[in-house]
């Protein structure tokens, strides 16, 4: 038994009623089960109960024993002074609070196949624990749990994009470069991209907009690239450039050794990303207020239909002249990552600081709009017989599997939960 199993259980009230009688052989009845505590103190806040012929508000804790009480120090802690009900499995000594006077508690019972159906859940070696059992849900509630997971996703990625607001003294232009330069770096190379845009203003940027050598140099020597001894012409007139500027705007660059391009393919190496950030940053002033502005995808698509200066049409890196003589471009792929993981995401929070729904909804839409994700974790769920339509419908099922599958947090899942209350009903 886990006191998260009873936390579920007292929430969603699948105890058997006639349980709640307190060790004083008092009746209870829920009124309000009070809203789960995620920080310190009691498991249940603001809850309301008739004890006896008394309404009571004040919080919950739950406990596998009674004594647990008294083994976390509960009686010495000032935090627990407005707990009016202790809810254990099983109660094994008399509770009190802080100012002496007894703590009701009421031993709660339930349906002992729930805590079965839950362990047989998580205890499961199956790639999702409700993996024989997820078909039994209709369409309709899958479709609304999917839309939940997405925009729940969209939320915890707001909050990494209110701390870069927070960093930016809420300069959304600059928090959206930020964001963006992570996502061109994908995963490999995400966090030496943000380091780069971190220590690259984007007003150092603006002041040479109508310059692309001059772009390059600062994202090249930024990112520690312009360190070498090289006597290519392109990489001379780029180290030149970017000790002049480098001087100009007292920057410090990046350690080279932070880039990666083991196990990637040539077109993904950094100093491409590099070479096709660089691009779009010449091509596009002003990109945040067009992402903004921009009326569907068609339009958000023209703003990054660029590639990689000229030089690179015949390099991967530099001084080393490839076999192919071919454009980097930033392919449909790439675009779309970059949609789903910062165009959305960025316009999402924008349009919820600034009470814009309309903004909130074209985001949603764009991921509508676009093709189902293609990945190792959404090719599985295909495996069990789902096949989404969308990005919209990736993004949930990639919530699914990460944020609750993965770590058997069917507790806290509304298809696990639905499940355990099927299983239950069999």
């Amino acid at each position: 038994m886990t006191e998260e199993f009873l936390q579920y259980i007292w929430k969603n009230a699948l105890y058997y009623p006639s349980s709640l009688t307190t060790d004083n052989k008092e009746e209870v009845t829920v009124l309000s089960p009070g809203d789960i505590n995620f920080n310190a103190g009691p498991d249940f806040l603001n809850a309301r109960l008739r004890i006896g012929d008394t309404i009571w508000a004040g919080n919950i804790e739950i406990h596998i024993n009674s004594s647990d009480w008294i083994k976390h120090q509960h009686q010495n802690n000032k935090a627990y002074n407005n707990v009016i009900l202790q809810v254990v499995y099983q109660n094994d000594v008399k509770a009190n609070l802080q100012n002496g006077s007894q703590v009701p508690t009421v031993e709660v019972k339930f349906e002992k196949r729930l805590y079965e159906n839950y362990q047989n859940l998580i205890n499961g070696n199956n790639w999702i624990p409700c993996q024989e059992k997820i078909k039994n849900l209709d369409s309709f509630q899958m479709n609304h749990i999917l839309r939940i997971l997405t925009v729940e996703r969209l939320k915890e990625k707001s909050d990494e994009i209110a701390q870069t607001l927070r960093f930016t003294k809420n300069d959304w232009s600059e928090t959206f470069y930020i964001h963006l330069a992570k996502n061109f770096g994908f995963k490999i190379n995400a966090v030496p991209f943000e380091m780069l845009a971190r220590s690259l203003p984007l007003k150092c940027i603006a002041k040479h907009k109508d310059n692309l050598l001059q772009i390059e140099a600062l994202l090249f020597g930024q990112a520690g690239f312009l360190n070498d001894q090289c006597n290519d012409e392109y990489y001379i007139l780029l180290v030149r450039e970017y000790r002049l500027l480098q001087s100009k705007f007292n920057l410090k660059p990046l350690e080279k050794h932070l880039w990666k391009f083991l196990r990637l393919r040539p077109c993904n190496f950094p100093t491409i990303r590099l070479a096709q950030f660089a691009k779009l940053l010449y091509r596009s002033s002003f990109l945040f207020t067009k992402i903004v502005q921009a009326e569907d995808l068609k339009q958000l698509k023209s703003y990054f239909d660029i590639s990689a200066s000229e030089y690179w049409e015949k390099h991967y890196n530099f001084s080393k002249e490839s076999v192919s003589d071919r454009k980097k471009s930033l392919g449909i792929i790439s675009f779309n990552n970059v949609v789903i993981n910062t165009v959305v995401p960025v316009l999402f929070v924008y349009g919820d600081h600034n009470d814009k729904n309309e903004l909130k909804e074209k985001a949603i839409n764009f991921l509508t709009e676009l093709p189902a994700e293609d990945n190792h974790i959404i090719r599985n769920w295909s495996k069990l017989g789902f096949y989404p339509k969308n990005a919209f419908e990736t993004q949930g099922f990639l919530q699914l599997k990460n944020k609750y599958c993965a770590r058997r947090k069917c507790l806290n899942c509304q298809i696990g939960k639905k499940i355990i209350t099927i299983l239950n009903k069999e």
